[in-house]
């Protein structure tokens, strides 16, 4: 009977021990449910991460938009780039502008809150946090230029650099500041290229390169009373002399940049333009060739630039750069 007694014991204490270790995993497979199903907090990442300090943040400009009303956005150059956050905002170009983008609700009263990013050509990156509003408090926003307000005075957090293909490695705030200052300063450094027809006169001022780029620096100036409408200006390397059979052989070179690139100079008034340029060197048998076309006009003007003046052009010191 005793013997009985202790093979039951032994069976009771087994069958416990059983199901307190069923229990303690049942336990923790829960927990390990829970913390698959629970919200992340962010904080948890697959291997070795970083955090991101709010000092790496871009603080973004809050906008409240509307169904019933349109809200335009002034940039202080040409817009690059734009991403809108969700389908409840349409924005676009206004019209030919290239600078200015209006922004409308595509939903009546929608609830979560949406952004947008802007990216301009001359490499500033703008962010906003967008709401709806029955009647938004500002439906015309001008942005600050960064180049004026945030290098002479100081540097808003998103003055953020972007660098765009085209310019290479050079920054497009470097070179948006290369070209202001040429203008600026407004030296004749060149005095033997340009050309005269009608009272109009078109003028080579100055070649200047820097980190793989050539800033060009013409001048119109119309000695008339009446305007000077610009059609288009051309930029090509063409062959020096060519014979009556040969066919003309020319390479169209794109400006990458043109600052103050006006569409009229008026009567006994000058403008003048800083075109960007990749840098280039042309054989002894060709020439740079700039054209500047009057609409319906017939007072063209153009003149040719050597290969001697290219090599000849000035390198600009980016630390004297206002």
């Amino acid at each position: 009977m005793k013997k009985y007694l202790i093979l039951f014991a032994l069976i009771i204490g087994t069958v416990s021990i059983d199901a307190q270790t069923e229990d303690s995993t049942n336990e923790l497979l829960q927990e390990e449910l829970q913390q698959v199903l629970k919200p992340s907090s962010g904080d948890y990442y697959e291997g070795l991460s970083k955090k991101i300090t709010f000092d790496r943040m871009i603080p973004p400009y809050g906008l409240e938009v509307t169904f019933e009303k349109t809200v335009h956005v002034i940039f202080p150059s040409a817009i690059r780039y734009v991403d809108l956050g969700s389908n409840t905002i349409v924005a676009g170009k206004a019209g030919t502008s290239e600078n200015v983008i209006r922004i409308k609700a595509a939903i009546r009263n929608f609830e979560t809150e949406t952004n947008m990013a802007v990216i301009t050509e001359e490499g500033s990156y703008y962010t906003f946090n967008i709401k709806y509003a029955d009647e938004p408090e500002k439906l015309n926003v001008e942005m600050k230029d960064f180049m004026h307000d945030g290098i002479a005075i100081n540097k808003p957090n998103n003055s953020m650099e972007i660098y765009l293909k085209e310019l290479g490695s050079e920054s497009p705030r470097l070179v948006y500041l290369i070209n202001r200052s040429i203008y600026q300063n407004d030296k004749r450094l060149v005095k033997h290229i340009g050309s005269k027809r009608f009272g109009v006169q078109y003028l080579l001022k100055g070649i200047y390169t820097h980190n793989g780029l050539l800033y060009l620096h013409t001048q119109i100036k119309n000695a008339s009373n009446v305007p000077f409408d610009i059609d288009f200006v051309r930029i090509k390397i063409v062959d020096k002399k060519m014979s009556k059979q040969t066919a003309i052989q020319e390479t169209v070179i794109y400006p990458l940049r043109a600052y103050n690139f006006v569409s009229q100079v008026g009567g006994n008034k000058a403008e003048q333009t800083v075109f960007t340029i990749d840098k280039i060197t042309i054989p002894d048998d060709k020439q740079l060739l700039i054209e500047l076309f009057e609409k319906n006009g017939g007072r063209n003007q153009s003149f040719v630039i050597e290969n001697e003046d290219l090599i000849r052009a000035r390198v600009i010191n980016e630390l004297k750069i206002k």
